[in-house]
């Protein structure tokens, strides 16, 4: 179920706008799509934070409510411009989706339990922390578990490797790391690099 989001139309844009907009603790957006054009809206980002701080994330379908053509539309967030030090939204896009067609949306990735290389010494790094997926809105999951108990010391998880959930496709033309576990290089003793430099003078 879509949560819903209380927007205005925002006629007039621009850097003063934006800012004036920000001193009233509002932001400027955008709503775009199938079936509409560009749209500026206005936006409180408190609620807003908090339908994206659930489970589903970025991918929480949002009905948009207003006065205006994206009254009763289904978006998800699909931009959104975060100050850099005080870490709260400063804009946000929306994109209308249809619920009765498939898109692509990024979904993170979730290593279920403790790999076999990690129980050795080893340490399992994540290189893609978010795959694609297509699928309908309504079957976005809220991760992509994998199970890593199987990995060993040098092993390597690719994309083709991982299971695809039933109603998902993995669209992609590379067969790209996701996991990967590796191995701590030992570290060479101080006192045996002297003795050795020791022996080798005369």
């Amino acid at each position: 179920m879509a949560e819903e989001l209380n927007v205005t139309l925002r006629e007039a844009t621009g850097k003063g706008v934006a800012r004036t907009l920000r001193r009233q603790e509002l932001i400027p957006g955008v709503v775009y799509g199938k079936g509409i054009a560009p749209c500026p809206i206005t936006i409180d980002p408190k609620p807003l934070k908090k339908i994206i701080s659930g489970e589903a994330g970025w991918n929480t379908l949002i009905t948009l409510v207003g006065d205006g053509p994206f009254s009763g539309k289904v978006v998800v967030l699909k931009d959104a411009q975060i100050h850099a030090i005080r870490r709260n939204l400063t804009h946000a896009d929306f994109l209308v989706i249809d619920l009765s067609q498939k898109g692509s949306f990024m979904v993170p990735v979730q290593p279920i339990g403790k790999s076999a290389g990690e129980m050795m010494g080893g340490s399992l790094q994540l290189i893609r922390h978010e795959l694609e997926v297509l699928c309908l809105p309504t079957d976005v999951p809220t991760s992509i578990d994998i199970d890593v108990t199987a990995l060993n010391i040098g092993d390597v998880l690719h994309i083709a490797d991982v299971a695809v959930p039933a109603g998902l496709e993995f669209p992609h033309d590379v067969n790209f790391t996701v996991i990967t576990v590796v191995g701590h290089k030992e570290e060479a003793v101080d006192g045996e690099e002297e003795e050795v430099a020791e022996d080798t003078e005369e």
